[in-house]
């Protein structure tokens, strides 16, 4: 029975807290790239900012149809495109390539990975994912992975712990804004909620590093699909 926009705010500020607590994990276990994560979350939170003061202007109903469709066709793309191959070492697509950088990630575990993507274009993407974070109250990470792996070509645990690290630092952005505007239910639903978060993001953190990249897809498929569905259903039919 809340509001949209308090919806929206008190999710934002429990990914805020669940994020912080994954980053800290997926940092001990060396498999973020900071580099890439803080210029992700730096093109993230202007637009995270801006946002709940659009959320008040804006009807919800549209924008629930127009973000489930691009959720559905998300998971169709990861339903149809090629298996991704499981390889430690991953060549990026060469378009506008003076912006294209190369990785190098050694984890905890003695891992080496080594990738390159297009880091200007992939700000560019970040940019546009931060606005969606703060708006649906999400903080976008289904959407961050599965496009750093397909797109990008991260390797998937460190898409994982990148887009996770990277939120830890827009989505708090974007809740204190939302708080500025009075769009957060501190007492009951944060505090509680938040409690389990704390732990979930621990046990959460925990099980990516021993799951199979192609399960970490799968799972991923199964929520955006069911998350896209039901934004278009409730857009068409509230």
């Amino acid at each position: 029975d809340l509001e949209p926009a308090v919806v929206a705010g008190t999710v934002l500020a429990l990914v805020a807290i669940n994020t912080a607590s994954g980053a800290q994990a997926y940092l001990r276990m060396g498999l973020v790239d900071r580099r890439s994560a803080l210029l992700f979350a730096g093109a993230a939170i202007p637009a995270s900012v801006l946002a709940p003061f659009v959320l008040a202007a804006v009807a919800g109903t549209t924008f629930r149809v127009l973000f489930g469709l691009l959720l559905v066709a998300l998971a169709v793309q990861m339903l149809v495109r090629p298996r991704i191959r499981q390889t430690s070492h991953r060549k990026g697509r060469r378009i506008f390539a003076a912006t294209v950088r190369s990785r190098e990630i050694t984890t905890a575990q003695g891992e080496v990975y080594r990738y390159e993507f297009n880091e200007a274009v992939a700000m560019a993407f970040n940019g546009g994912l931060g606005f969606i974070s703060s708006f649906f109250g999400t903080g976008a990470g289904f959407i961050r992975t599965p496009v750093l792996v397909s797109v990008f070509n991260f390797p998937v645990r460190v898409a994982v712990a990148t887009s996770v690290f990277a939120m830890a630092f827009y989505t708090a952005a974007g809740a204190a804004s939302h708080a500025g505007l009075g769009h957060i239910q501190w007492w009951p639903t944060f505090v509680m909620a938040g409690v389990g978060l704390l732990i979930g993001a621990q046990i959460g953190a925990r099980l990516a590093n021993v799951v199979t990249g192609p399960w970490i897809m799968r799972l991923l498929l199964i929520l955006i699909l069911a998350m896209g569905t039901r934004l278009v259903v409730q857009g068409l039919w509230q």
